[in-house]
């Protein structure tokens, strides 16, 4: 490959990057937002805590199941014809939030945008997968994936609920749906469709995907690396979507903080987990999978766990600290939902790995695990929410153990691939 090739390559790379960080920023923007708003709708919809514990299954649900489904057909018949209008279609059932009028409405409304962002996960991921050469694959997917916690975890909170503030719930949602369409406008334009056979480090896939029949999508399960990949994706889940929920239930009613001090908390484990989210899968290039994915699962444990000590509620900047230096959450799913998936089977199934790492995870973590830890909490307090997201990420470590290392399989070997298998 000539210099002016090499060049133009790293640019291309260097932009998808950038407008998949935004995308998947957004795609996680209109999914949190519904969090952030409910205290602002459940009075004007008369909600109790089961209906809107509803609005969010519903979501976590129907994003698992599309995740899979339109990620196989992306692995089929190419990137771009469903990446493209899964974008617009988000971006416009976002502003439809804003217009229900009842509970079912936006029962209904909420499901659909499931549909709708469940393949932005998988098909971006697989496209930066492919896109990259391995040297920087960690760094590139840690980059685009961390976006979910600058811009979920961090600007969203504040973003819809000063809208909301001034302006009333439905402009926060008409407000959090304009830049998907912008980001769709520069994937049609930008994104081109991957080709395999131009990677360094892939094996050629030149007319695979007419190949490709039904049953040999379920040879992905052949992999152990993907059976683990499945129960470390119900830990990170279970774990995220514990501490999200319940954290701050925890911090203002058990620990008697004003929600100023958990919005400050919690702000900083949110901007920690954007900064470790993508330096730690970047030394992941370097240092193996593995090795990486141990020590972020047990550097997150400790999140939940350090909230649980009464006495560094009085050194609320110490605490900040502490959380900001150990929160590696958003790297977590960098590796064990996408990159060690898809170094583990063919490459013509790689958004459907991913796919199906995050059908379990979203069943497990973000539907049954908030249900049982709010069931718990009825009985045992608040504080047994805390010890099940801890409990997550020691299912992430357990399931690391044993992992068969992938990073660089791909530019050293391709041929032994297999060696992931069975």
């Amino acid at each position: 490959m000539n210099t002016d090739t090499k060049d133009y390559s790293k640019r291309y790379e260097n932009t998808l990057v950038a407008i998949l960080f935004f995308s998947w920023g957004t795609v996680f923007l209109d999914r949190m937002s519904q969090l952030y708003l409910a205290p602002y709708i459940a009075p004007e919809f008369h909600l109790t805590h089961e209906q809107v514990g509803m609005l969010a299954s519903v979501l976590a649900i129907t994003w698992a199941v599309s995740t899979l489904f339109f990620g196989a057909l992306s692995d089929r018949f190419g990137r771009r014809k469903i990446l493209i209008p899964a974008v617009f279609a988000f971006s416009l059932l976002s502003w439809l939030s804003g217009v229900a009028h009842t509970f079912q409405q936006l029962l209904l409304v909420r499901a659909l945008m499931g549909i709708a962002e469940g393949p932005c996960w998988s098909i971006m991921t697989a496209i930066i997968e492919e896109s990259s050469i391995p040297s920087r694959r960690g760094r590139n997917i840690g980059i685009v994936v961390s976006a979910g916690a600058l811009v979920g975890l961090a600007v969203a909170p504040v973003l819809t609920t000063q809208i909301a503030a001034r302006f009333g719930w439905r402009w926060a949602f008409f407000v959090a749906g304009a830049p998907g369409i912008l980001m769709g406008l520069l994937i049609w334009k930008f994104v081109k469709e991957p080709q395999h056979d131009a990677t360094e480090g892939r094996e050629p896939q030149a007319e695979t995907h007419h190949r490709v029949r039904l049953k040999d999508y379920f040879s992905i399960l052949r992999y152990r690396n993907i059976w683990l990949c499945c129960i470390g994706a119900a830990g990170f889940i279970s774990w995220l979507f514990l501490s999200n929920v319940f954290a701050p239930l925890y911090i203002t009613e058990v620990a008697h903080q004003a929600p100023t001090t958990a919005g400050f908390l919690l702000g900083a484990t949110g901007l920690g987990s954007f900064i470790l989210g993508f330096l730690l899968p970047s030394l992941s290039d370097r240092l193996g999978r593995k090795p990486v994915l141990l020590a972020m699962a047990a550097m997150s444990a400790l999140v939940p766990l350090v909230l649980l000590i009464p006495p560094l509620y009085a050194y609320p900047w110490l605490l900040a600290a502490i959380l900001l230096l150990t929160n590696a959450g958003q790297g977590m799913p960098t590796l064990v939902m996408v990159l060690i998936p898809t170094e583990s089977v063919p490459p013509q199934f790689a958004a459907t790995s991913i796919g199906l790492a995050t059908l379990v995870g979203e069943i497990v973590g973000a539907t049954i695990a908030p249900t049982l830890g709010g069931a718990l909490a009825e009985s045992h307090g608040l504080g047994i929410t805390l010890l099940m997201a801890a409990g997550g990420t020691g299912i992430v470590f357990l399931a690391a153990l044993f992992l068969k290392e992938t990073a660089h399989i791909k530019s050293t070997a391709p041929s032994t691939k297999s060696n992931n298998g069975p």
